[in-house]
């Protein structure tokens, strides 16, 4: 499936826990992925624990491990229409309405909203840092 047109796409495209792992880890790791703990490549899939296993350090992680999404009750499931909400509304989004919509409590979906735009910042800061050391180099 394409990515979600509306906000009820959105939610019923991330309702499966295993989409949802999917889609953080090709926007984590578009090259593939890699150890959350030694940054080792090639980690293998346990898929009835639904974590990665490293072959260097020997750890397991998650999705959730060095990330956004790290000590956070609230699952994939809330958190990546939460995250197409505030990407796709032109004029912004209030933790009232993220509340609303997704089922949580407003004090949670401040939480969410807060640690999104984050995010959201450091990568457009880190896009901007490469952008200039490009233009720097030419």
């Amino acid at each position: 499936m394409e990515s979600p047109k509306t906000l009820l796409e959105a939610i019923q495209y991330f309702s499966d826990e295993q989409v949802c792992i999917d889609a953080v880890a090709m926007m984590r790791w578009p090259q593939g992925v890699r150890c959350g703990y030694c940054d080792a490549d090639k980690p293998y899939y346990l898929e009835t624990q639904k974590r990665w296993k490293c072959r260097s350090c020997r750890k397991q992680f998650s999705i959730k491990v060095n990330s956004i999404f790290e000590d956070s009750p609230i699952s994939l499931k809330k958190w990546l229409p939460a995250l197409w909400l505030l990407v796709n509304c032109k004029n912004g989004v209030s933790s009232y309405e993220i509340a609303r919509d997704l089922g949580v409590t407003q004090k949670s979906a401040w939480f969410m909203l807060q640690r999104l735009r984050l995010a959201l910042r450091a990568r457009d800061l880190a896009s901007r840092w490469a952008a200039a050391k490009a233009e720097q180099l030419r």
